[in-house]
């Protein structure tokens, strides 16, 4: 009997714990960046710390729900998971509502629903199905195609939407492929790629091409017998059609408030009349946002004493940007105790997917690790200045009852999937 009660109860509760601070501090500061002065009443549904609260306790429920269900529906589902969650992406160009310049909504009732934030978790149980195949094997480029279509099929669903966050979001699966034996040279062609780039946005990209080709050239004559001559020609093609396609992307592509969003990250404004009018229009919730954070100091202001955050200088701060509410309240400690829970909460994941005895699951903890990875690193980063703002909320903290539940229906189905690691062979 103890044995069978263990069996049902063996979850891993240092994620779950980890889970909640994270849940619980973000709904702290939610409310102190979302209240108007005066009594809290914390249900009060015209604000959002009501709205989230509310979120939260019907997470409860969607735990148990998650955790109820057997381990091995998520895996023989998985394929119909994906399938229903492509069909909710497409029917958003029917039936869905914009918001903020993206068709990325359902308007239910007095709610709205975003699928996107649910077809990560999709896209995570799709992409481990399909690896986990006997019949699949990652170093073939047949089956790396599957895998990238898996990938991209959702992330151009959402880019069509016009969520470019959400999009950028698709590229976290680059590391579970690595780490289930992608060729290594992917790698050096994604860094490449990006920093060409970079240096064609910032530099032009006949400058961009002649950097390149010096490089390609050089390896060349140094790895002659790795690197041939006809490779080596290829490689510099492709760098030079690429340095020039991105500056056509760039202008021609990119709709104009992206693209003075980069011009603003890069400085490529040169004109100081125009650069003054962009940093008005699209760095003002930058500009709040780094006055917030370093207004806090060390130790914060205190809880609810954020001169900025209560004077509502930051637009967006209980959703995109509600990191600056923890730099102006709780300072550079306050910080430092979310980068660490993050930080906690993915290497606990890690160690956990590298436990499992079934590739699924340890493709899926890999899933679930990147996604949140990479909403952390931008978010934070965004908020900072350190990368152009994109809209791309903090995982488990910022308000919204889409993000939340897609968040703890991805990690929960890990928790569960780890919890029946003992029954696996």
């Amino acid at each position: 009997m103890v044995r069978e009660t263990n069996k049902y109860f063996k979850f891993d509760w240092t994620t779950i714990i980890l889970f909640f601070l994270l849940v619980g501090f973000g709904w702290l500061n939610i409310l102190s960046a979302s209240h108007t002065g005066g009594d809290i009443d914390y249900f009060d549904l015209s604000h959002s710390y009501g709205k989230q609260l509310v979120f939260i306790f019907l997470t409860f429920v969607l735990i148990i729900l998650l955790l109820g269900i057997d381990a091995k529906f998520y895996e023989r589902f998985s394929s119909i998971i994906y399938l229903v969650s492509m069909l909710s992406l497409i029917g958003l160009f029917i039936f869905g509502k914009n918001v903020n310049g993206a068709t990325s909504w359902y308007a239910i009732g007095g709610m709205t629903l975003q699928p996107s934030e649910f077809a990560k978790t999709a896209t995570a149980l799709a992409v481990a199905k399909h690896i986990s195949d006997l019949n699949t094997n990652i170093n073939s480029f047949k089956d790396q195609i599957q895998t990238f279509i898996i990938i991209i099929i959702p992330a151009i669903l959402v880019l069509l939407q016009n969520d470019t966050g959400s999009t950028i979001v698709y590229g976290a699966f680059f590391f579970v492929l690595y780490r289930e034996g992608l060729p290594k040279y992917y790698l050096s062609i994604g860094i490449s790629v990006i920093i060409l780039s970079v240096l064609a946005l910032k530099f032009g990209a006949l400058t961009a091409s002649i950097i390149s080709s010096i490089l390609i050239l050089g390896y060349h004559f140094k790895n002659r017998k790795k690197f041939s001559l006809f490779q080596a020609l290829f490689a510099l093609l492709l760098s030079v059609g690429l340095s020039f396609g991105v500056k056509f992307f760039y202008q021609n592509v990119i709709p104009p408030h992206q693209q003075d969003r980069i011009s603003l990250w890069l400085r490529l404004e040169k004109d100081p009349v125009k650069l003054q009018q962009m940093k008005k229009t699209f760095a003002y919730n930058l500009n709040e946002s780094e006055k917030a954070i370093s207004s806090g100091g060390f130790t914060g202001k205190g809880f609810m004493e954020g001169t900025r955050t209560t004077g509502k200088f930051v637009p967006e701060q209980h959703t995109d940007y509600i990191f600056s509410t923890v730099g102006e309240e709780w300072g550079f400690l306050g910080c430092s105790f979310v980068v660490v829970l993050f930080v906690l909460l993915l290497l606990r994941i890690l160690h956990l997917a590298e436990l499992q005895k079934s590739q699924f699951s340890r493709v899926y903890g890999y899933g679930v690790a990147s996604i949140i990875f990479i909403h952390f690193l931008i978010n934070i980063g965004m908020v900072m200045g350190l990368i152009p703002t994109i809209g791309i909320p903090l995982p488990l903290f910022s308000y919204g009852g889409s993000g939340l539940w897609a968040f703890t229906i991805l990690i929960f189905i890990f928790i569960k999937l780890d919890s029946n690691r003992i029954n696996e062979w």
